[in-house]
């Protein structure tokens, strides 16, 4: 539990845009645990990791400022596409979708860095 609230605690007094790119790069590590679990027919721990990257995309939903203009609204669409993918990749065992969601991730990752030159 302390170091739940430690990490808790770090994240908060993060700069939010450094945050943002730390839940996405979050998602990647645990997509990457996801295909491993598949590969290893770990099913317990394929599901921990699907649930702990959609709880990311949910979040991610959650801080959207939709009056800021037509891209929150982009995003939201496209991360509860990624969730929705998830899910069907997760139940169906589809290494090829988890690598598409991590493939969209990354190209998130990139894109924030080049707008905020993190």
């Amino acid at each position: 539990m302390g170091i739940e609230a430690y990490n808790q605690q770090n994240a908060v007094s993060d700069d939010p845009y450094v945050l943002v790119l730390k839940l996405y790069e979050g998602v990647i590590k645990y997509l990457s645990f996801v295909k491993s679990s598949i590969e290893d027919g770990n099913i317990e721990a394929k599901f921990i990791y699907i649930n702990k990257s959609i709880a990311i995309f949910d979040e991610l939903r959650n801080v959207l400022d939709f009056d800021g203009g037509d891209v929150a609204y982009y995003l939201d669409g496209l991360y509860l596409y990624q969730i929705e993918t998830l899910f069907t990749a997760g139940v169906n065992d589809n290494i090829n979708s988890i690598n598409q969601v991590m493939k969209v991730t990354q190209g998130l990752i990139d894109a924030w860095k080049d707008e905020t030159g993190l």
